[in-house]
């Protein structure tokens, strides 16, 4: 059975105009997101950002590692608890891949997202990893014979067996390469497509690409990092400042619930014309459009220049009054962060002139800041940025990870 219909479109093939207002709301508000700051401080979020996908992605599936355990494992610190020094590493290998993905969508416009190719790499790149080896021994549900076995995954290779996700039969197997010469063929977006319209592309095709469920395990953190990397192909401007796992996570029963509504067959002659229900596509791309809005204006809101620059004072405050678990910050640190966060960068040479003191202690600042992970440079004379760590994230953005 096919995936059709391939778009939440009406009987002339228009897509559905509340979806497209939707869309283009979510393309100017994320557009708009971060324009006061520097690119030093919108990257330095961005790079935040991967860490809370990587966390919120694995914790749809159930296995979730802390932002603090993830940063923790960035230098090789792991717990001493096997799973969870297993869960650590994914983590790592999650926001790797998916600045693998960033890279190859800016540096090459003719890499298409929506090619069986480009997501059997995904998948590859992501499973292929050494530290990615426990998650290879598949068990299976019991066949004929009543009884379950483990396999082992080939990374990037489509599945060779029948797979069941909840109430949703996946396709035979043997017709995924036919499914994905539709996949490729319907989602290869015209190129007079407005922004607003590439976006309902993307969010369709995410849960066609779910529906064929191509992999024997891993097809939830593929697809979501093949998403990804069509908002980075579509050049959807503003995101990485927000990211819609976050927002799946936080309604993680409501996301496998649309999913599993737009899985449907065709509900009668009112229901489209496809194999499966028009409404049900229509219902679930409403769900993302509404999920990026959301992560949008809780971004929006958190990056106020007044309300941003407010809590790293406060937090600082806090820091010395050591009302955290954590080192107390050192003196004149909210200084050096306020300028860092409206300059972006800044010789180290300028750091006295910042907090009205002598070089020495402002060197003395610098190397404090940096050994906590607070701001950090490309080389040891070089020019200094702010860096959020996983605490000092968790303070000034308030709600950003989950507890």
């Amino acid at each position: 059975m096919y995936f059709t219909p391939l778009l939440p479109t009406n009987v002339n093939g228009n897509i559905d105009a509340r979806l497209l207002e939707m869309a283009e709301e979510v393309c100017l508000k994320s557009a708009a997101l971060g324009a006061v700051y520097p690119p030093q401080v919108l990257n330095a979020i961005k790079s935040l950002l991967r860490t809370i996908n990587s966390y919120y992605s694995n914790k749809i599936e159930s296995e979730g590692t802390h932002p603090f355990d993830i940063e923790k494992a960035s230098r090789k610190i792991f717990s001493g608890d096997t799973k969870q020094q297993q869960l650590q590493k994914l983590s790592l290998v999650h926001i790797q891949v998916q600045e693998w993905i960033e890279a190859m969508m800016q540096a090459d416009d003719s890499d298409t997202p929506f090619s069986r190719a480009f997501i059997s790499e995904v998948h590859r790149k992501f499973y292929s990893h050494p530290d990615m080896e426990p998650f290879l021994a598949i068990s299976t549900a019991p066949g004929s014979t009543n009884v379950s076995e483990t396999i082992r995954m080939i990374p990037g290779a489509f599945r060779e067996r029948p797979v069941y996700v909840g109430n949703h039969t996946a396709p035979e197997y043997t017709e995924i390469p036919t499914l994905f010469t539709l996949y490729e063929s319907a989602y290869k977006i015209p190129p007079y497509a407005t922004q607003a319209a590439k976006l309902i592309y993307a969010f369709s095709s995410h849960h066609r690409l779910t529906w064929i469920h191509p992999f024997l395990d891993g097809n939830g953190r593929t697809s979501r990092l093949v998403l990804d990397g069509i908002f980075a192909s579509i050049r959807l401007q503003g995101y990485g400042l927000w990211n819609i796992s976050r927002g799946l996570a936080r309604r993680s029963e409501d996301y496998k619930h649309y999913l599993t509504v737009a899985d449907k067959v065709r509900q009668g002659d009112l229901d489209g014309r496809g194999a499966l229900s028009l409404k049900g596509l229509i219902a679930y791309v409403r769900f993302m459009l509404e999920i990026a809005l959301d992560q949008i204006v809780y971004m929006e809101e958190n990056l106020k220049l007044h309300t941003l620059s407010g809590r790293i004072e406060k937090y600082v405050k806090f820091s010395q009054q050591k009302m955290y678990p954590t080192e107390p910050l050192p003196k004149y640190s909210e200084l050096l962060l306020k300028e860092l966060l409206i300059a972006g960068e800044m010789p180290r040479g300028n750091v006295s002139n910042v907090i009205h003191t002598s070089d020495r202690t402002a060197t003395t600042l610098i190397k404090k800041l940096t050994e906590m992970d607070y701001v950090e440079s490309d080389t040891p004379k070089g020019a200094i940025r702010i860096k959020f760590n996983a605490h000092f994230a968790s303070e000034i953005f308030p709600e950003l990870i989950a507890r």
